[in-house]
């Protein structure tokens, strides 16, 4: 068996480093948010960093090599399903069904956004090599997941949230298209220079990527304060934002995992199917809120930060699990092993 070099998770995540970070950040705006000149400024940073992210997500993703993935159709389809129709189909019932009595309108749409967004890239080709499941697909189908988010996301935030995100305005479309839509192109084009360059720096690059989205969160949140957003959030609502979300995640790794079973894939696919189909990208997810929620941007990224960790703690323990058991090795010519060990440069994205 082939060693693969992929970014490796402990087994075990009390919390992920990076939630601190934002954890400290929220701190920050809610002791100093930025107001009048300084919320001006700070809001003209955060736009600029969103479309610096997108640009820096378009040129980093090998559009030849994601397209030569697409041998392995079907298992990159089931995870496109899982994402976009079964995860918004479940957010839907949700989101409707809990407000107002257990949810408020506000976190309610927030449940649904995170439902929203693309999968993961990171954590679950690290996820997928610690349970010992087809590595190259898990790459494939999180690189896939992230390029479709990039256009699905948007349109789907604007189709079911409605007025929460805008609705179909033009103003809102425009909004997309300028800060997501023509950064991500723009770095397509230009991956034919800059591609080595970003490569060369991808350390130093990865510290920008999340500088940024730091950045975002510190003026989503500073507006929510400065707004007086946060007094709908009590200890009882956020006590049952986490109680959704731990079933909701629990339905999701349920329903990839004997859904593609059912569908005939080996185990090495059905580990890549339940890793890369029950996950949602923070790093996408924070600057697509920002543009689309405005000023209740704060309150709509909650319940994607809390998902965020509960994922990775669960899936850790699971991904452990499943790379000490007997039947870890699939026999040869499984799915799993016919699958090309292509490389997909993957956007930072936790």
């Amino acid at each position: 068996m082939s060693r693969r070099r992929t970014p490796k998770l402990p087994s075990w995540l009390p919390i992920d480093p990076y939630i601190l970070a934002l954890l400290a950040t929220v701190l920050l705006a809610a002791l100093l948010p930025a107001s009048g000149t300084a919320a001006q400024v700070a809001g003209g940073a955060s736009t600029g960093a969103v479309a610096l992210l997108f640009f820096l997500y378009g040129a980093r993703l090998s559009t030849r090599e994601a397209l030569d993935g697409l041998r392995h159709w079907r298992l990159h389809l089931t995870v496109l399903t899982a994402t976009f129709v079964v995860f918004p189909l479940l957010g839907l019932a949700a989101s409707h069904g809990l407000q107002p009595l257990v949810l408020t309108p506000e976190l309610a749409a927030g449940l649904l956004f995170l439902c929203l967004v693309p999968s993961t890239i990171q954590s679950s080709i690290a996820f997928t090599s610690m349970a010992r499941g087809n590595v190259p697909a898990a790459i494939c189908a999180g690189s896939f997941s992230s390029l479709a988010g990039i256009v699905l996301t948007p349109l789907l935030a604007a189709l079911l949230l409605g007025g929460v995100a805008g609705g179909f305005s033009a103003d809102s479309l425009l909004k997309i298209v300028l800060q997501l839509l023509a950064p991500f192109l723009a770095g397509q084009l230009l991956r034919r220079w800059v591609g080595g360059l970003l490569a060369r720096h991808k350390q130093a690059l990865g510290f920008v990527d999340r500088g940024s989205i730091l950045l975002v969160v510190y003026t989503a949140f500073s507006e929510g304060m400065v707004q007086g957003v946060w007094h709908q959030v009590t200890p009882a609502r956020l006590g049952a934002l986490l109680a959704v979300e731990a079933l909701l995640l629990a339905a999701m790794l349920t329903l990839t995992w004997f859904g593609a079973k059912r569908l005939g894939f080996g185990r090495a696919d059905r580990i890549a199917v339940q890793f890369a189909g029950s996950k949602k990208s923070l790093a996408a997810g924070l600057p697509m809120a920002a543009v689309l929620f405005g000023a209740q941007a704060s309150l709509a990224v909650l319940p994607l930060m809390l998902f965020h960790q509960t994922q990775l703690m669960v899936c850790a323990v699971i991904a452990k699990r499943r790379g000490s058991d007997p039947e870890a090795s699939d026999p040869p010519g499984s799915t799993g092993s016919r699958t090309p060990d292509r490389r997909v440069p993957e956007p930072t994205g936790v």
